[in-house]
């Protein structure tokens, strides 16, 4: 990464920015094209996994070519320019987290693991409860695992980037969260905890 300041190697870190994100992008090649589809995924026991159907686009692709990459992002607040007290336009960015990941896809056909990882994507998405838990012994989930295509991405190379104005000066930094309190939206707040937490002297 080139801008080493907004690099992030710490594993909680970029587990919580994971947990966080309901969603991420996945890029295969399909009929010798780039391919792009967005989707839910849950990041369990070191590895990336999702769900859909059996047949169709995404799945032709990864039989014919199993290497991907998976984008997941996290917005934070948009910074206009003027936000910098000045009228030119250069300084206008967005802030945000990412970890973009490479690897490897296969579909995994074990009934219990699939269940394993349904559940916890549920456990992800659903975190309240509220739903019996997903098991393929248990009658109302049999034949819904069976007829779900379950994905395993095993991560080759991962990258995490988290960019909240680290490369800002003690006063580039009071002046950008001044002006973030006085907007004050609701992802303002969100960003000026994280600023906060990625910002310490």
């Amino acid at each position: 990464m080139r801008r080493k300041e907004f690099n992030i190697e710490d594993k909680q870190i970029i587990l919580k920015i994971l947990s966080s994100c309901e969603y991420g992008v996945l890029s295969l090649i399909s009929e010798n094209k780039p391919y792009s589809v967005a989707l839910n995924f849950v990041y369990f026991q070191d590895k990336l996994y999702f769900h859909g159907a059996k047949e169709g686009r995404k799945v032709e692709a990864i039989r014919d070519n199993n290497k991907a990459s998976f984008l997941v992002v996290k917005p934070y607040s948009l910074i206009p320019s003027y936000f910098s007290n000045t009228i030119a336009a250069c300084p206008a960015t967005q802030f945000f987290s990412s970890v973009f990941f490479e690897g490897e896809i296969k579909q995994i056909e074990n009934k219990n693991k699939k269940a394993e990882v349904l559940n916890a994507l549920m456990e992800k998405l659903q975190s309240e409860g509220g739903y019996e838990p997903i098991a393929y012994e248990k009658a109302m989930y049999k034949k819904m695992i069976e007829k779900t295509a379950v994905f395993e991405f095993t991560v080759l190379n991962l990258s995490c980037k988290v960019k909240v104005g680290q490369n800002l000066n003690n006063m580039q930094k009071n002046n950008m969260l001044e002006k973030l309190s006085n907007r004050n939206t609701q992802i303002d707040k969100q960003t000026i905890k994280v600023i906060k937490e990625f910002n310490k002297d």
